[in-house]
């Protein structure tokens, strides 16, 4: 294509030499001649231009070898292009392919991270339970044992106390008598 492209330039520069050396003197135009011109011109030029890509595009395939050709080139731009596009997705894949695994790895070790923590805190409230557990059955064993020690120690004393108030009651009791029976 890009032959075809040179051949159709250098036709170009040989026609503008041709008829730049044919071109005679011209006496000044007015605007509305020159507008005229201008009018017609344009279409010509633009008409000549699509002329010019027509055969650019048609030379390639007008014999069998430039035929042959272009298909080459066409059909080694294509597997370049697919070979490049594969290229491009397996990159693609391997990398999203990497990227889940590395964010699954993450989540994993968080969730181990998390279930230790669960694990650490439950073996902890476990323990401080059974720590005030017994600090608790401790203390009550210990207060049940005092009150009791101490409602023997007040029984003991309020059985002495009765009976010391026994006898000073009968020994005054019988001095009151002896006393009654001394005077009468």
């Amino acid at each position: 294509m890009a032959t075809s492209q040179n051949t159709n330039t250098a036709q170009r520069r040989t026609t503008t030499k041709r008829t730049a050396q044919t071109k005679t003197p011209t006496t000044p135009k007015n605007p509305v001649q020159r507008a005229a011109e201008s009018v017609v011109d344009v279409p010509v030029g633009a008409a000549l231009r699509v002329v010019d890509r027509v055969q650019e595009l048609i030379e390639p395939w007008t014999s069998r070898g430039t035929a042959e050709r272009e298909l080459r080139s066409y059909r080694t731009q294509l597997t370049r292009t697919v070979n490049r596009s594969e290229r491009r997705g397996a990159t693609a894949r391997r990398k999203a392919t990497t990227q889940v695994k590395r964010t699954r790895s993450r989540a994993v070790r968080e969730v181990r991270r998390v279930e230790r923590e669960a694990r650490k805190r439950q073996r902890k409230a476990t323990t401080t339970l059974r720590q005030n557990r017994r600090k608790v059955e401790t203390t009550l064993r210990r207060n049940r044992r005092q009150a009791e020690t101490q409602l023997r120690k007040a029984t003991r004393q309020a059985e002495k106390v009765q009976t010391d108030l026994q006898k000073t009651v009968e020994e005054q009791s019988s001095r009151a008598q002896e006393f009654v029976s001394s005077l009468v």
